[in-house]
């Protein structure tokens, strides 16, 4: 059983229609996985809320017109402009049947390494997320690294890092474990560089020459002689 629970109704409105059924505070919806896809929909505020809670990551218990299904969310939809939803997909799974879902990779105690405390390096993350597979109740939330053991400049997180917890795998068989997900740089020799190159940029401009050849000043001076004459 799921913390996140939803409930929807069946839709008639297609098309062009449910523009009017967005206007009235609903929220258009497709589920999948239970024979034919089924149309529905839910009020706004309360999916929100379940999807900010479930993500494409944490199973979801469904009530569609009195009929309860276990769900994870497929796919959101959002306006480009008001960065509203404006559709969900849902997959129906089972409770003993490994899914794929989406996941958050989260990197913790940054702070107490070396790297940070030391050094005051910082830390730029590659991989925000990755897709594991595992039945729906031991779906986790995040994957967690530990950064504590940072110190050098060069020294990088890798998928090895990731502890999986019990019973969950990558969803992709062919993922490295030496990829990358998180790599230290330092803040202030990348300023003092770009400062450098800043001041280079400047130097080399002053040094220009005008367009025939002379500097801007004897150029000047030239054409107040030609004017003298």
């Amino acid at each position: 059983m799921s913390d996140n629970k939803l409930s929807l109704e069946k839709r008639t409105l297609t098309g062009k229609k449910l523009a009017g059924l967005r206007a009235d505070g609903f929220i258009p919806s497709v589920v999948y996985g239970n024979g034919e896809p089924v149309l529905a929909q839910s009020t706004y505020n309360e999916t929100e809320k379940v999807l900010r809670s479930a993500g494409y990551h944490s199973t979801i218990d469904l009530d569609l017109d009195g009929k309860k299904s276990m769900v994870i969310v497929k796919d959101i939809a959002t306006d480009p402009v008001s960065r509203k939803i404006i559709n969900v997909e849902f997959q129906a799974v089972s409770a003993n049947k490994a899914v794929e879902a989406t996941t958050p990779v989260v990197i913790i105690n940054f702070e107490e390494s070396d790297a940070s405390k030391l050094y005051h390096f910082a830390l730029t993350q590659s991989i925000e997320e990755l897709d594991v597979k595992a039945k729906p109740a031991d779906l986790p939330k995040e994957l967690t690294i530990d950064a504590t053991k940072l110190t050098e400049l060069d020294d990088k997180l890798t998928i090895a890092d990731i502890v999986l917890p019990a019973g969950v795998e990558f969803a992709d068989k062919e993922l490295s474990s030496e990829q990358v997900v998180a790599s230290l740089y330092d803040p202030a020799a990348e300023a003092a560089a770009r400062e450098a190159e800043a001041e280079k940029e400047s130097a080399d401009a002053a040094d220009v020459p005008a367009e025939n050849g002379a500097k801007p000043e004897e150029s000047a001076e030239g054409e107040s002689e030609e004017k003298a004459e």
